[in-house]
């Protein structure tokens, strides 16, 4: 059975038969939509199946949308919608966004140095909150009469001697010192010092007036009067 011409809906024979456009047509009918030019296969557009010369071919064109009320009230509740849903996502996702770090042999490496830092800077600021003195550290003494930690030895009480005789050289105490040995004498600041004698390199030999012990002290924690 012949099937239809695209235009005029008639049978085509094989003989006049073109094929174009999902259609089969007569080479009379095969024309222009608008100017009726006759066409071929070689110089025909199509458009929605059907055929159009050059001059006549449909232009795309962009529709303007008017901003009518109607389209702004649109465009808010569009705007809403996307707005709820960004929250909705991220109070879904609140809290998921952290990475896992894999505690590698290096990690834990890097992760020991952090603390020991921490340590040394913990030790440093304690050290530094302590009380300070303004006194100056005492001349170190000979290797066999070292002090240990004045902090953790406490001064031997001596027997209260008798007081010295007068005369000789006063010297008085310009800080407080502790003792830390059995030989040595404790001060405060403004005890009268007598019978001044230098012993060693920065420490001397005296009497305290006020306790009335007699020992060792630093030569730089007293001065003449």
């Amino acid at each position: 059975m012949n099937p239809p011409c695209g235009r005029c809906k008639k049978p085509v024979y094989p003989t006049e038969k073109i094929n174009c456009l999902d259609k089969f047509w007569h080479k009379g009918c095969f024309s222009c939509e608008v100017c009726k030019m006759a066409l071929s296969m070689s110089n025909y557009k199509g458009f929605e199946k059907k055929p159009y010369c050059s001059m006549h071919y449909p232009k795309t064109s962009f529709t303007i949308v008017t901003d009518t009320p109607e389209n702004k009230r649109l465009k808010q509740q569009t705007m809403l919608n996307s707005q709820a849903l960004y929250k909705e996502d991220f109070e879904k996702n609140k809290g998921k966004g952290f990475s896992v770090v894999t505690d590698t042999p290096e990690m834990q490496r890097l992760k020991k140095t952090q603390d020991q830092i921490s340590n040394i800077k913990y030790h440093e600021e304690f050290e530094k909150s302590k009380i300070r003195s303004d006194a100056p550290p005492p001349e170190n003494r000979r290797e066999d009469e070292q002090p240990n930690d004045p902090r953790l030895i406490q001064p031997a009480v001596q027997p209260r001697p008798l007081a010295p005789p007068a005369g000789g050289p006063r010297y008085q105490a310009l800080y407080s010192y502790t003792a830390a040995e059995a030989d040595e004498v404790s001060l405060q600041e403004g005890d009268l010092i007598l019978n001044v004698e230098t012993i060693d390199a920065g420490w001397v030999f005296g009497f305290n007036q006020r306790t009335g012990q007699r020992g060792m002290l630093p030569a730089n924690y007293i001065r003449p009067i």
